[in-house]
């Protein structure tokens, strides 16, 4: 029957549109800016997937900006995106909870193989074997978000669909599963939804989204979750609270320039702390 409709999600869809994503964009993690990748005859035959599968990959790295279509010439590694690190030094960044009642549909919970990208992150072997959960997260029964989690298999022996369903995944790692977590790295950068994930999210093709990237390490510093999320733009957005003055913070960084804060908003002599919430926005 051949590769399911792109836009079609299923048993099985979101992980093979997962795997695919995540092919294409190690090869451009291995190139440089302007580079390009393979043709799509290449693309389908090296990952065994039909073009309309690779080409809804392709498009949505193209929206998110890794790649650049050239018509006439091929696909291209885009230009390097400009990062700014939110957490300045050793300030601590608290983050409240997001309103709303918050939970769980499983979308996928299977075992597979972390492969190349995944195990970099999680400083695993490609073989080694990792539990990937795909989840639609709700509030207050809306649709807000979905999740691709992904966590080595040997850490969470006996992890449950209901574990991931119901209650805060951090509680559950330590009450259940003795991972205490200490810190993680997260990155945001606007984006747009595909087919598939605005069917998920109950929203328009191409609608606005927030993309999440996070990994989260242990208290020894061992990486135990890789997770990239997908929150609805309409509906969410996050709100730094800064605190200006003499006594909020250490001295200015070297360059003057506060994280999160464009050049030139504020005198250099002014230190800033931070604090982030979420914050879910009411449908009008």
């Amino acid at each position: 029957m051949g590769d399911r409709e792109p836009g079609t999600a299923g048993p099985g869809g979101v992980l093979k549109r997962e795997r695919v994503r995540d092919a294409v964009l190690e090869m451009a993690e291995e190139r440089r800016p302007g580079d390009a990748i393979p043709s799509e005859r290449t693309l389908c035959a090296q990952l065994g997937v039909s073009r309309p599968t690779l080409r809804a990959a392709v498009d949505e790295l193209v929206t998110a900006g890794v790649l650049v279509r050239e018509h006439g010439r091929g696909v291209f590694v885009a230009p390097a995106k400009i990062t700014q690190e939110l957490v300045q030094g050793t300030h601590s960044l608290s983050v409240p909870r997001a309103a709303g009642t918050w939970a769980s549909r499983l979308l996928e919970f299977t075992t597979v193989p972390a492969g190349a990208r995944v195990g970099r992150k999680l400083r695993l072997s490609p073989a080694a074997q990792i539990v990937y959960v795909a989840r639609l997260r709700l509030v207050d029964a809306a649709p807000m978000a979905i999740e691709h989690l992904h966590i080595p298999a040997d850490l969470v022996p006996g992890l449950t669909a209901r574990e991931l369903e119901q209650g805060d995944l951090y509680e559950h790692l330590s009450t259940r599963h003795g991972i205490h977590v200490s810190e993680a790295t997260q990155a945001i950068e606007p984006t747009v939804v595909t087919r598939a994930e605005a069917e998920l999210l109950d929203v328009p093709e191409l609608s606005p989204a927030l993309l999440f990237e996070r990994l989260t390490t242990d208290t020894g510093g061992r990486p135990v979750e890789y997770v990239h999320s997908l929150y609805r733009g309409d509906r969410y957005r996050i709100v730094s609270r800064l605190t200006l003055g003499a006594d909020s913070a250490p001295a200015t960084p070297p360059d003057g320039h506060h994280p999160g804060i464009p050049p030139g908003d504020f005198p250099h002599s002014d230190p800033v702390t931070a604090s982030t919430l979420g914050d879910v926005q009411n449908q009008r």
